[in-house]
């Protein structure tokens, strides 16, 4: 909260001096269309430079920056995809995002919309990652620019209200006399130097990573929990059960929905929940009457509904003591992870009483904890905690394995010195990378203002040698790739009704 404050500061000074400098070279300040363009000669001998220095280097490249602008394309359209089936399908998650699919990244976004799974977005990170995604995707359209011949006539930056963005402007008449692998390499360069960028920072942040923070507790995502019959169930919430049906249990939390959640309350990572006590004919159980009532709708019809059965948490001595946040210490042993909190919890042996410390929002928390017994394996000491399983497929397992890379996502790490800077330099990492790739790919979709939309062109117009029939498809994949950002946004609308 501290920082916020300074970079509120700093938001209102460049702001400020921004305006002055405009204001001062107003007549280099030219409007076309909703964008206002400051045009300089700034960075055009570094292009010049490059584009002629190193032509055999980057005639080789040209053939990687097509290849990764389609693969861009490709995978944008598939994430495109993936999104629609996500909003359409999973309106909770929709909630849980709460950001709408077609708003700009802007600072404090994450603040704003209260999206607790994103670290904070501060102005310094957005101008630092503006600036470094900027220079190196419009100064890479220059290079190869050059390198084909085509005159660079100015650089400089735009505004379009208060976003800004940085642009390099080629000759546009010779751009458009150029061979089609020509053009398309010039267009595709931006977004490949993002991808680079990407992977360079990616590099970065894994070496700040390992060399920087080290584990410091066992983190758990869950209490154990199993399964039981339906037809099992004794009481619920103290009540008695006498008929042990899907209906009449059913019937029990509509006519008790106030006074069932109240036996054990849960706190897992910020999901408070209020569980009830269920008695079965095997042992005791926890579950809130919400996720009871939600599995009893879904029994299957393959099976009686009075054998099917339902999965709730365990009574085991971690939920019981209510504990949470991340294990740092077991009897005054320290853990840094899950194996050694395993290696620990063996020493031990049922019925054994163990003081756990925690760390939870900063703070320390300390129960004293009566071991149970395995019902895994005999005669062993039991805690009752877990962590969830991530399915590691697909376009998000291979993000989500990307982003653990460097680290297991059932530890905590914390910074080895002066955790406010190292923090900061950390999630400023973070975003550059996020925003880069996010720009790489969006940039590439196949759409009029972005150059993925030329690209497209170009590639209809190479195939099918018939111009208009090019500008035919390039209008139809607009109006198709602009009708799923308006269904995104119906779902999104609909998901909060």
């Amino acid at each position: 909260m501290r920082f916020l404050f300074y970079d509120i500061i700093f938001l209102i000074i460049f702001s400020l001096s921004l305006i002055v400098f405009l204001y001062k070279r107003r007549k280099n300040l030219k409007r076309e269309g909703l964008l206002y363009l400051y045009r300089t000669r700034v960075g055009i001998k570094f292009i010049n430079y490059i584009g002629k220095k190193y032509k055999k280097t980057l005639n080789v490249l040209g053939y990687f920056v097509i290849f990764g602008g389609y693969g861009l394309m490709i995978a944008m359209l598939y994430l495109l995809g993936q999104l629609v089936y996500v909003f359409a399908k999973f309106p909770e998650v929709v909630r849980a995002i709460k950001v709408p699919p077609l708003m700009p990244l802007i600072p404090y976004l994450p603040s704003v919309f209260k999206i607790e799974f994103l670290p904070p977005f501060y102005f310094t990170y957005w101008i630092v990652a503006i600036a470094i995604i900027a220079v190196s995707h419009e100064f890479s359209h220059g290079i190869f620019a050059r390198l084909n011949n085509i005159k660079v006539k100015s650089t400089g930056f735009g505004f379009l209200g208060p976003f800004l963005a940085a642009f390099v402007e080629p000759d546009e008449k010779k751009m458009s006399k150029k061979k089609k692998f020509q053009q398309i390499t010039v267009l595709s360069a931006g977004s490949f130097a993002n991808l680079v960028m990407t992977i360079l920072f990616f590099v970065i942040l894994y070496l700040f990573f390992i060399s920087m923070y080290t584990a410091a507790g066992a983190m758990f995502t869950t209490y154990t929990y199993s399964s039981f019959a339906i037809s099992t169930i004794s009481s619920i919430g103290g009540y008695e059960i006498k008929n042990s049906t899907s209906e009449s249990i059913l019937n029990l939390i509509e006519t008790k929905s106030n006074g069932l959640d109240k036996d054990i309350i849960i706190n897992l990572d910020g999901d408070v929940r209020n569980l009830t006590k269920i008695e079965t004919d095997n042992g005791t159980y926890f579950l809130d009457s919400t996720r009871l009532k939600m599995q009893l709708n879904l029994t299957s019809e393959d099976v009686s509904k009075d054998n099917a059965e339902i999965v709730a948490y365990d009574n085991a001595p971690a939920i019981n003591a209510g504990l949470k946040g991340v294990i740092t210490e077991f009897n005054d042993v320290k853990v840094k992870n899950n194996e050694e909190l395993s290696r620990e919890i063996k020493k031990y042996s049922p019925g054994d009483k163990v003081i756990i410390k925690t760390r939870f929002n900063d703070t320390v928390l300390s129960y004293e904890i009566k071991l149970g017994e395995s019902p895994y394996e005999k005669n062993r000491a039991f805690l009752g905690i877990g962590t969830r399983i991530i399915e590691k497929s697909g376009v998000i397992g291979f993000l989500y394995n990307i982003f653990n890379l460097c680290r297991d996502p059932n530890t905590y790490y914390e910074p080895r010195f002066d955790s406010n800077l190292i923090i900061f330099i950390y999630n400023l990492l973070w975003w550059i990378i996020i925003i880069n790739i996010s720009v790489a790919l969006v940039n590439m979709l196949p759409v009029g203002i972005f150059d993925g939309g030329r690209v497209f062109f170009l590639t209809m117009f190479a195939l099918t040698k018939n111009e208009r029939l090019s500008k035919r498809l390039f209008s139809i994949a607009t109006a198709i790739i602009l009708s799923v950002f308006l269904l995104l946004m119906i779902f999104w609308f609909f998901s909060f009704v």
